[in-house]
């Protein structure tokens, strides 16, 4: 398991000597020795590294990392190229081209977003292969609460995208007045139509950030 280095290791590193910490620690090792687990390791923390605490726009919470082989690399919502691009991504892609206009690509991943500021973080980090939600509850969901109250007491606008009620039942951390809080259903095909399409996240999120003299993000995928 990977460490946290930067300014997201000086935010967090109060976690590491906590109880819930080293019980995670150890359960997530084992895991990985005894079971085929996803995202690889080395990539557990990708949306840390790739988002530093100083950088962070926009934050999206997803749950839990894809199950199946080759997808998960440590971002929410993203797989790596080559991978066929899962049902809620396709959702993402269409509300995206609806909202700002934007090609839909041809592959899924989404590192472009991360490295202009856009925190991807599953409340989550690991999962067994091919089980959903296998690893909700082992102590993952207070580490990244940890996080997300890092973001929340930031002295800066940032923009929270929190599609479905995983997602929403974070939204009682966030009280910091400068944040913007955007909700959605989810972009699975269980509930897209439920509200999720229409709903223009990218757009609302850009001039939100220009209104403050940010700079927005590029949303188009290359």
């Amino acid at each position: 398991m990977a460490g946290l280095n930067g300014d997201w290791y000086e935010a967090l590193k109060g976690e590491f000597s906590k109880p819930y910490y080293k019980k995670l620690f150890e359960t997530v090792n084992m895991e990985y020795r005894t079971h085929l687990i996803f995202p690889p390791a080395e990539d557990i923390f990708n949306a840390f590294h790739l988002t530093p605490l100083k950088d962070v726009k926009v934050v999206i919470l997803g749950q839990d990392p894809y199950h199946n082989n080759g997808q998960a690399h440590g971002l929410c919502f993203s797989v790596k190229k080559g991978v066929d691009i899962p049902p809620s991504l396709v959702n993402i892609y269409q509300e995206l081209h609806d909202d700002l206009g934007c090609a839909i690509p041809n592959h899924g991943c989404l590192t472009k977003w991360a490295e202009q500021g856009v925190l991807m973080l599953n409340t989550v980090l690991t999962v067994r292969a091919h089980q959903a939600n296998s690893h909700r509850g082992i102590g993952w969901e207070e580490f990244t609460d940890a996080a997300i109250m890092a973001l929340n007491g930031q002295d800066r606008p940032i923009v929270f995208i929190l599609w479905g009620s995983p997602a929403q039942r974070k939204k009682v951390m966030l009280n910091n007045p400068k944040h913007l809080i955007l909700t959605a259903p989810h972009p699975s095909p269980l509930s897209a139509f439920r509200g999720f399409f229409g709903s223009r996240p990218f757009s609302k999120t850009n001039a939100f950030l220009e209104s403050h003299g940010i700079a927005p993000i590029d949303w188009q995928i290359d």
